[in-house]
């Protein structure tokens, strides 16, 4: 029956979805011959989370920016000996940090607010376990996934190198090395060559508008040119 209440003919509904099948049979199939080939996924593709240890300062901003809260780590404290400096100072050294990624719904935002890049995205996905707890990945395999981060794109040539290329081009060339200007690369020289001089300022004339001179006693009254 259709939606207007009227009684169609027995056998349409059969006979349309039959139609659907025969046209799809028709067609080439789009099967992806997966686990044998493998497949083709785009750069930015979100897989595993890597975790860099040397860059983590456990400023605990992944941790607090989490929405699922299935980042867990745990540090202590310990003093360094900076020869020089008056007293001892303290550092964070990470004990633990585990994603729970049955829990986690890879959203990116752990990666994002790191302020020093010790969280990046794999492309890799082969991770699925029988058993629920072994999604729970500690330190050391978070570590291991680091071997899959692809490298970042190439910066654009005509953009200025970013801050970390600065730093390490001043370090390499020594102290007391001339330091390169910026330039400006959205301003080409054509545009500025072809950008007129600015006019000098016209010497201004006394108009209708304008206060008549003063007139006194010790002033001379102004001639008519």
């Amino acid at each position: 029956m259709s939606d207007d209440g009227e009684r169609g003919a027995p056998g349409k509904g059969l006979v349309q979805g039959l139609a659907v099948t025969l046209k799809t049979m028709t067609k080439r199939s789009a099967t992806r011959q997966y686990p044998d080939v493998e497949p083709e996924l785009p750069p930015r593709s979100r897989g595993v989370i890597a975790l860099l240890e040397e860059n983590c300062t456990v400023c605990m901003l992944c941790a607090r920016e989490c929405p699922d809260w299935c980042i867990y780590i745990d540090s202590h404290k310990e003093e360094v000996v900076v020869p020089g400096a008056a007293r001892a100072r303290q550092r964070n050294v990470l004990d633990r940090f585990d994603i729970d990624f049955a829990l986690c719904m890879y959203c990116g935002i752990c990666i994002e607010v790191c302020p020093f890049d010790a969280l990046h995205w794999t492309p890799e996905f082969e991770y699925a376990e029988t058993d629920v707890l072994d999604l729970l990945h500690d330190k050391n395999r978070l570590g291991e996934w680091m071997r899959t981060v692809p490298p970042p794109p190439a910066h654009d040539v005509l953009g200025e190198p970013s801050k970390e290329e600065t730093t390490a081009a001043r370090k390499a060339a020594g102290p007391g090395a001339a330091t390169p200007a910026k330039t400006n690369v959205r301003r080409s020289a054509s545009t500025t060559a072809e950008r007129p001089a600015p006019r000098a300022p016209r010497a201004e004339q006394p108009g209708a508008g304008s206060p008549p001179p003063p007139q006194g006693p010790d002033v001379p009254p102004e001639q008519p040119r």
